[in-house]
């Protein structure tokens, strides 16, 4: 009975790691509500929800695939500040708040922790001469083993002086592919504890389905 019960654990231990995966980011926020209180201590002047806003973008955000990209990156960071209680606005100039969002993705042949031999694999070739079969020299292909630098940033500005009130960024690093769930995810621990957020950096983690 205590071996079944060990190998029953075991199983659903197992599973447990097979159905989800872990997005661990690194945290920091900034809240300046207010021109007159210091960093941090904007309590008094936090806006509470509802709250409406729009999106503006760099120049560089607003032309060809970068748009595109934009288009998706503000769906996603709707998809959460909706969460918190602000929605975009039906009237953008009449919104108080404006939001910038930007996200990188900086590709490394592998983590800084592989060993360098680690994606390589040998490779050797049969080759038939005077009825005989020999090796000919091996040689090494790299195998594709990436990983990942994320980052993505908020910037919320009030509309009517353009001062920055709040400013967050979260960044992962691994071996994930770029999906709609990795990038919301990241933007959930960025918004994590907006519209008041704790002070100095924090380590968040979302846990996803696979």
């Amino acid at each position: 009975m205590t071996r079944l019960a060990l190998v029953l654990l075991t199983t659903l231990a197992l599973a447990g790691c097979a159905g989800t995966y872990r997005v661990d980011n690194a945290v920091q926020s900034y809240a300046h509500w207010s021109a007159d209180i210091p960093t941090g201590q904007a309590t008094a002047a936090v806006p509470q929800a509802p709250q409406t806003y729009r999106f503006e973008r760099l120049p560089s955000q607003k032309e060809g695939g970068s748009a595109e990209d934009q288009n998706r990156l503000e769906a996603w960071t709707r998809t959460v500040l909706e969460t918190h209680g602000w929605t975009v606005a039906e009237a953008p100039a009449a919104a108080p708040w404006r939001v910038q969002v930007t996200a990188t993705t900086l590709r490394n042949a592998r983590s800084p922790w592989d060993d360098p031999w680690a994606g390589w694999r040998f490779r050797g070739q049969v080759v038939a001469g005077n009825g005989y079969f020999y090796w000919s020299p091996m040689f090494v292909v790299p195998m594709d083993m990436p990983w990942y630098e994320r980052k993505v940033a908020v910037v919320i500005r009030d509309a009517a002086s353009g001062r920055v009130v709040y400013e967050t960024q979260a960044s992962h690093e691994g071996r994930w592919n770029s999906t709609p769930a990795l990038w919301q995810a990241m933007l959930q621990a960025a918004l994590n504890g907006f519209p008041v957020p704790p002070s100095g950096p924090r380590q968040v983690d979302v846990d996803l389905p696979r």
